[in-house]
C-alpha cells in the first residue's frame, strides 16, 4: 500500500518540496489555509463544485484533486471549470491511480486525467504521472 496504512490514511496535512516546488498535501480540501496561497496544493478530495468553493478561497498556484470516477455530468471534475473562471490552475488524477482521500497517494501514484486551461498553461498534461509533471513545474 505504498507505505501508507489504511488506518492512518485521511488524517493529514503536511508540507513538502519537490525540486523547486513548494507543496502542501491535504487529505481534504477543507484543510486549506490562507498560508497555502501560491503553493501547489495536492488534495485527496474529489474535484467537484463543492470542493472548488473551498479552493477558490485560497489562490494556490495549482490544485490537484481526485477525479472520483468523473461521474454523471462530469461531477467529479466540475470544480476545475469553476476554478478556471477564477484564474486558478487545477487538475485531477484518475481515481484508479490514486486513493480518494489520500493526498500522499495522489502525489506518489496519480496520473493526471483532467486539466483546466490555467493548469494547461503551466504545462500539465493528461495521461502523465502527476509527480513527474510537478518535478519540472518550477523550471
Amino acid at each position: 500500500m505504498n507505505g501508507i496504512d489504511a488506518d492512518t490514511a485521511g488524517s493529514g496535512r503536511r508540507s513538502d518540496r519537490l525540486g523547486d516546488v513548494d507543496l502542501v498535501l491535504i487529505d481534504s480540501i477543507t484543510q486549506i489555509l490562507p498560508e497555502d496561497a501560491g503553493k501547489v496544493v495536492v488534495t485527496g478530495s474529489h474535484g467537484g463544485v463543492s470542493a472548488a468553493r473551498f479552493a477558490a478561497a485560497v489562490a494556490a498556484r495549482l490544485y490537484v484533486f481526485n477525479d472520483a470516477g468523473i461521474g454523471k455530468q462530469r461531477a467529479g471534475i466540475a470544480g476545475l471549470d469553476r476554478l478556471a473562471r477564477a484564474g486558478i490552475a487545477a487538475c485531477a488524477v484518475a481515481h484508479d491511480t490514486a486513493r480518494i482521500g489520500e493526498a500522499g497517494d495522489s502525489l506518489a501514484c496519480g496520473v493526471v486525467s483532467a486539466v483546466n486551461a490555467p493548469a494547461a498553461a503551466l504545462g500539465l498534461h493528461v495521461g502523465l504521472r502527476l509527480r513527474d509533471q510537478l518535478a519540472v513545474l518550477g523550471r
